[in-house]
């Protein structure tokens, strides 16, 4: 991920508050991300963030949705190795929002492409 981008930077500030147990401000921070984003990119990667740390069920699914989205718009090249992460948390939301079917159709994604989830589904 490219550091220089604000947007990605407060993504990693974000990461690295939430490994510190300071689940709120990291929070803050990936939203700060999601609102500075510039391009598809930017919105994916942040996106994925807000998502990672969301609060309900429809949240989950909102935001990998939203992750997924900015990602098919995105240069390919830029997010080709962050899609199995982005297919298995979208799988995980679908799981947790009850659609079983959608959560495996993902799941499944992300293992042809080299990333197995080994939760209750896969």
């Amino acid at each position: 991920m490219d550091l220089h981008r604000p947007s990605v930077r407060l993504c990693a500030e974000g990461t690295q508050l939430e490994f510190e147990g300071r689940v709120e401000e990291a929070r803050q921070r990936f939203a700060e991300a999601w609102n500075c984003a510039t391009g598809a990119y930017e919105k994916c990667i942040a996106a994925h963030y807000v998502g990672h740390l969301a609060q309900t069920p429809e949240a989950l699914l909102f935001w990998h949705g939203t992750a997924l989205e900015q990602a098919s718009q995105a240069d390919p090249a830029l997010v080709e190795s962050f899609l199995p992460s982005l297919y298995v948390n979208l799988g995980y939301a679908h799981e947790q929002n009850g659609d079983k079917a959608s959560a495996t159709r993902y799941y499944d994604l992300a293992a042809s492409l080299g990333l197995v989830h080994q939760g209750e589904s896969a």
